[in-house]
């Protein structure tokens, strides 16, 4: 127990305090990324002009908190390394390169967007892929469908389908969690509120090894979403409107690479789209726009703008009111899904 508030603390100093510096260093060499007027579509847009210079690639000062928090919980004794664990930091780290490349083409070259999106996504599925097969093939993972635990509904997928369907959630959840960072402190925030669910939920693995016999190494995975919960409480000092520095994509890429593999990792595969509800609004509000905009031959819109965080700047609300009350909705969606994830728990050792 003392390991984690060892990580959550160390995560939540060092990423607090690495920010501000990271935010001065960056904003010093003129690293922030355009904001535009207008977007794709030549729509106008909510005006962000204000945000002009402020600079991105925050994301590195908190997966870099992150890191140093979990390896020293470590030095204690009681905390082991386990390969698992190991395997997902890759994961996490090739993911965060993907969006490092990205914001670096940004700030560069002074264009809002970086690897062309067609390019991006591909590149992004196939690590994915190799992530879950990494996964399968140097760990004991269980290859089970699960929803709170491997045994619910328990249907053995076999490692290449396996490799599949964590890929195809590897790539959802991180996509989901880039489109989500779109306003100062939305995506920190909500990513925190799952990673410390998926910390509950690990602990509490580990504390009943013959319930959750199928999870490796529960109680290092507990360390490995508290370091990140700290993580993200110590950037938001700095991302909280008004930003001081953007996550970037090398933030909100490792951080939904860091979710998706908590949720394959504990077994609780189709728990995940509650413990991260609010990215699942945002990215399906991408999908229905588009699927509205495509079958009416562009005619018609469902949002005054997506992600829907911007469809209700549209309506006038102001931004901290949205990320507020996004704020509120990731919470009461991560606490139903833990909700849930103890009901079955209490349901599975009652006498």
């Amino acid at each position: 127990m003392i390991a984690l508030f060892i990580a959550g603390a160390i995560a939540f100093f060092g990423s607090l305090f690495g920010t501000g510096v990271l935010a001065r260093v960056l904003k010093t060499r003129g690293r922030s990324q355009p904001i535009l007027e207008l977007n794709e579509d030549n729509l106008r847009v909510p005006q962000h002009q204000h945000k002009v210079g402020t600079p991105t690639m925050g994301g590195l000062a908190v997966l870099g908190a992150a890191a140093v928090g979990y390896l020293l919980s470590h030095i204690r004794g009681g905390v082991v390394f386990a390969d698992q664990t190991l395997v997902m930091w890759l994961g996490v780290l090739a993911m965060a390169g993907i969006g490092f490349i990205d914001d670096f083409i940004k700030v560069t070259r002074k264009r809002n967007r970086g690897v062309f999106w067609k390019l991006k996504g591909g590149i992004t599925l196939l690590v994915a892929f190799g992530i879950a097969a990494a996964l399968v093939f140097t760990s004991d993972i269980d290859t089970r469908l699960s929803f709170t635990r491997a045994e619910v509904p328990g249907w053995e997928l076999g490692a290449i389908l396996w490799v599949l369907w964590g890929g195809v959630i590897i790539f959802a959840t991180t996509n989901a969690v880039n489109v989500t960072d779109g306003l100062d402190g939305l995506a920190a925030g909500a990513a925190m509120f799952g990673f410390l669910a998926f910390a509950v939920i690990a602990f509490i693995g580990f504390r009943n090894p013959q319930e959750y016999a199928s999870i490796v190494n529960p109680y290092d995975l507990a360390v490995f979403a508290i370091a990140f919960a700290g993580a993200c409480a110590g950037f938001l000092w700095w991302n909280a409107a008004p930003a001081r520095i953007f996550m970037g994509d090398v933030g909100a890429l490792g951080l939904g690479a860091a979710l998706s593999l908590l949720a394959l990792a504990t077994d609780t595969h189709l728990l995940l789209p509650l413990l991260c509800g609010l990215n699942v609004i945002e990215v399906g509000s991408v999908a229905v726009q588009m699927s509205v905009f495509k079958v009416t031959r562009g005619r018609r819109r469902l949002f005054l703008l997506s992600p829907i965080h911007h469809h209700f700047e549209m309506l006038g609300w102001p931004e901290t009111t949205v990320i507020v009350r996004f704020w509120l909705i990731a919470a009461a969606l991560s606490m139903t899904g833990l909700g849930l994830f103890v009901a079955d728990f209490t349901r599975l050792i009652a006498p």
